[in-house]
């Protein structure tokens, strides 16, 4: 993965415009807030939401969270919502419908110029990209290598199934996603999504169990359309006690087994070897940003 990725288990949208969720967000506990500028505001509300952006960012962030705004395609209305929302409070953008590693290169384009302008830093603006058309899905790992901005990678499922005329189930949307996860990670970035679609979240046992299986996919993180969804992905995307406490074990008998000279070992049973202890020290470099994270959350609520 890329060096200094964020911890974005789960990422919560939240409409710009809609003061009622814009006020509470920061009591929800997720990773991230999506200001959404796209499917959740009407046409009528566009032009007001993005001049909402600024402020509702830095409110939105209070609880420590990061943010994200989700533009609008055409191009057009990409960068007005771009020029509206550059700025300290927020990370970055979900840069929907992309096209291809052009699109994502001319926005990274502008809001390279914009940071300049504004006296941000280069880069502090991150892009998550998201596939949501068929010529997209061919073109996955040129648009995750595209731009170094870039921090993560997701399907839009609704609107991939909708382009490709399939229903958003788990049997046909499995292909696709974990083809997009074998993109992003080639490209060092953060898979992000459900392997199944999160529109349905009635049954939260269900949806608990899907989060559970998706992680064991590869995924990282996943949007949120609804609060009661946060707690459960914040849980299913961290790596639970008993992960840890084994991770910890393979990693202090690995260091026994190299102490004598042995590249491999056992544990109750079990032939430990290098692909196993890679895992293992990763899980806890995940395990330690995610306590970071849940610190500054911590610290920003005291």
């Amino acid at each position: 993965m890329k060096p200094g990725l964020p911890v974005w288990r789960s990422l919560l949208y939240v409409p710009a415009n809609v003061e009622k969720y814009v006020a509470n967000a920061h009591t929800r506990g997720a990773d991230c807030i999506q200001l959404d500028l796209e499917d959740s505001v009407p046409a009528s509300e566009k032009d007001r939401a993005r001049t909402l952006v600024a402020s509702a960012a830095a409110r939105v962030r209070r609880g420590g969270a990061d943010v994200i705004v989700r533009i609008n395609r055409p191009l057009a209305m990409a960068v007005r919502d771009i020029e509206a929302a550059v700025g300290p409070d927020v990370n970055g953008f979900a840069v929907t419908k992309v096209e291809g590693p052009g699109h994502l290169r001319l926005l990274d384009e502008l809001v390279s110029e914009l940071e300049e302008k504004r006296g941000l830093p280069h880069g502090h603006t991150r892009f998550l990209a998201m596939i949501e058309t068929p010529r997209a899905y061919f073109r996955m790992a040129e648009i995750a290598a595209a731009v170094e901005r870039s921090a993560a990678m997701n399907i839009g499922g609704e609107d991939f199934a909708l382009e490709t005329g399939m229903e958003p189930t788990e049997e046909t949307l499995l292909l696709p996603k974990q083809q997009m996860i074998f993109a992003a990670r080639s490209a060092g970035l953060m898979p992000l999504g459900f392997i199944a679609s999160v529109a349905s979240f009635g049954d939260l046992d269900a949806f608990r169990a899907m989060v559970t299986r998706s992680r064991q996919f590869g995924f990282l993180g996943a949007s949120c359309i609804h609060p009661g969804q946060v707690p459960i992905v914040n849980q299913g995307y961290t790596p639970s006690t008993e992960e840890v406490a084994y991770a910890n074990r393979v990693v202090g008998e690995n260091a026994k087994a190299e102490a004598v000279g042995r590249a491999s070992f056992a544990i109750d049973g079990k032939m430990i070897d290098v692909p196993v202890v890679v895992r293992a020290r990763r899980l806890l470099e995940r395990h330690a940003a995610i306590e970071k994270r849940e610190a500054a959350k911590r610290a920003a609520q005291a």
